[in-house]
């Protein structure tokens, strides 16, 4: 043990002895004590004198380091030193907890913080990560009691403490499964009407009344023919008890609008997304393919919609256009409304991809990056299926790729949630993907996401390991990328990353050619071919080199692509 840690210690138990010696009585505090103002103490500036202000003393007390911003503000006695006089000045003042902004001593003797800041202010790198993966289609995610849930379709559900190992719940539709025993029977009406044996993408919110409520849908396949309903459990893992159907759609004859079903602008009544609002009030917005996506204002006490809607307010498609999975999420740091969608075909082959639009209300209009209205996104009538139609609505976070170096990479991710932690602050992207030469085999995977400088979500291109973004030098940033840029297509074609550099002058040299710029603490600006991005720099752990590395992730302004870069030297 080296003499600076003795001494360290030293100093916390004379801290202790002193603030103990305060609060029996053994050393009384006068009240002309030489302190010539409240910001003085404040070592760390966050308004509020506390343990953080104390440790920071004695830190510079037993350090031979100087120079620093702390050392005049650490000299609480002016006597031109740093010694064991300030630490007991300092634990004097901590015992009266003197808030800075009121100027009066504080009820709650909690301090507001006792980690010491590091020069940097770059967190400490997390452990490498341990992976422990599942399999759940078309994953919703939702969070109670300090554990992550997320169910799916064929009634696959998983959990996780950490968003990094998960533990399987369930796996498939069976009366046996835990979250709905005896299903069959349970959802008979259903399953009868749907004519099938399996069940799609589901979604699990608490309502008011501390209940769980289970969205569930099923679907022939082959046509709409499908109905959504809820169900109901005092705990998330269930069991769930029915508590009927709330649409249907895919008849013949009269549908819930009231008019004759239409499957070119009526929905497929599926993969819904119910979520409360900023003021509090509920919804579900929902849908694939057929007549498009729609949205629904629900009752928060009874789970179901409110009267006289209909299918609800339509959002965006109609012919049989290839988007579906809808998931709202709301940003405090944008007020904006983030509507996650995915385009094209589920399979290995269908190109899948993620994108979103935005909105200040729940219920639209939405818009792009590139100010498209979503409302017009759709196919021709006519047409089935119309890729090209919808390729340019939409701002795409992710397609198929591959990092070459790496050889990390997913196709046809899509199927999203996403879900804000109001307590770390951190965004997250939850969605399935296949792998390049893995066939249809999937898992879920987990990104961190990042509100940019246009607010816009980008993601981070490696999967979540407990990374939090810092503060990165323009040398930590300079270097060789891995670059992938995930355009607007929808097709089967897998985006391998081609090689740039990131020059302390600038540039941007290699496969692509442009400039680009450090900015503030994490930000960064490119362009490249004259097209704009703008973006974050995140160090994560890179899977396949198996070592932490430098990544950016960006978007176009006034566009929809999606640039990511991963560093290889």
């Amino acid at each position: 043990m080296t003499k600076k840690f003795i001494l360290w210690g030293q100093a916390l138990l004379l801290i202790l002895a002193f603030i103990s010696m305060i609060v029996i009585g053994s050393i009384s505090v006068s009240a002309s004590t030489a302190f010539t103002g409240l910001d003085t103490e404040d070592i760390n500036g966050d308004k509020v004198i506390n343990m953080a202000d104390i440790i920071l003393i004695a830190y510079h007390f037993n350090s031979t380091a100087s120079g620093t911003n702390y050392d005049i503000k650490c000299d609480l006695n002016n006597d031109g030193a740093i010694n064991m006089s300030d630490v007991i000045l300092i634990a004097l003042k901590f015992n009266k907890i003197i808030s800075v902004a009121t100027n009066t001593p504080s009820m709650v003797p909690t301090p507001t913080s006792t980690k010491v800041p590091s020069p940097n202010a770059t967190p400490t790198q997390p452990p490498i990560p341990v992976f422990k993966d599942v399999s759940v289609h078309d994953p919703s995610i939702m969070k109670t009691n300090g554990t992550y849930y997320i169910i799916g379709s064929h009634l696959a559900s998983a959990k996780t403490n950490d968003l990094i190992g998960w533990q399987q719940i369930s796996s498939s539709v069976s009366n046996t499964n835990p979250l709905i025993p005896n299903v069959y029977i349970e959802l008979k009406e259903s399953f009868d009407y749907a004519q099938t044996t399996t069940m799609w993408a589901g979604d699990i919110i608490q309502l008011k009344d501390e209940k769980y409520y289970m969205y569930y849908c099923l679907c022939k396949g082959d046509s709409p023919l499908s109905t959504l309903g809820v169900a109901v459990s005092s705990s998330v893992t269930g069991p769930y008890k029915d508590l009927g159907i709330i649409l249907k759609s895919g008849m013949s004859g009269v549908s819930s609008d009231g008019t004759n079903y239409n499957a070119t602008k009526h929905p497929n009544v599926v993969d819904p997304d119910t979520f409360f609002d900023n003021n509090g009030n509920l919804w579900m917005v929902y849908g694939s393919y057929s007549g498009g996506i729609y949205i629904l204002k629900m009752d928060s006490t009874t789970g179901k919609p409110l009267p006289g809607q209909g299918y609800g307010k339509k959002l965006l498609g109609a012919n049989h256009s290839r988007i579906e999975g809808p998931f709202m999420l709301y940003s405090p740091d944008s007020g904006y409304y983030y509507m996650f969608l995915s385009f094209g075909g589920l399979d290995a082959s269908g190109g899948y991809n993620i994108r979103v639009a935005r909105s200040k209300n729940p219920d639209g209009p939405f818009v792009d990056a590139a100010g498209n209205n979503m409302i017009d996104c759709r196919g021709p009538a006519g047409t089935i299926f119309d890729d090209k139609a919808i390729e340019p609505y939409g701002t795409k976070l992710m397609g198929n790729f591959r990092f070459v170096e790496s050889g990390t990479g997913y196709v046809s991710p899509g199927h999203n949630s996403a879900y804000y932690d109001a307590d770390t602050k951190k965004y997250y992207l939850i969605f399935h993907t296949r792998f390049p030469g893995q066939g249809e085999a999937h898992q879920v995977r987990v990104h961190q996401m990042f509100i940019n400088e246009d607010g816009w979500p980008v993601v981070a291109p490696h999967r979540y390991g407990g990374e939090t973004i810092g503060k990165y030098s323009l040398e930590d940033v300079c270097g060789d990328y891995a670059y992938v840029n995930h355009g607007k297509d929808i097709n089967a074609a897998i985006k391998n990353s081609v090689k740039i550099s990131l020059n302390k002058d600038g540039t941007i040299s290699g496969s692509v050619s442009g400039k680009w710029q450090h900015n503030g603490d994490n930000g960064i600006r490119l362009t490249i071919s004259g097209t704009n991005y703008t973006g974050v720099v995140l160090k994560q752990w890179d899977n396949g080199l198996k070592k932490f590395v430098i990544t950016f992730s960006a978007l176009t302004k006034n566009g929809n692509v999606a640039a990511w870069g991963s560093r290889i030297n």
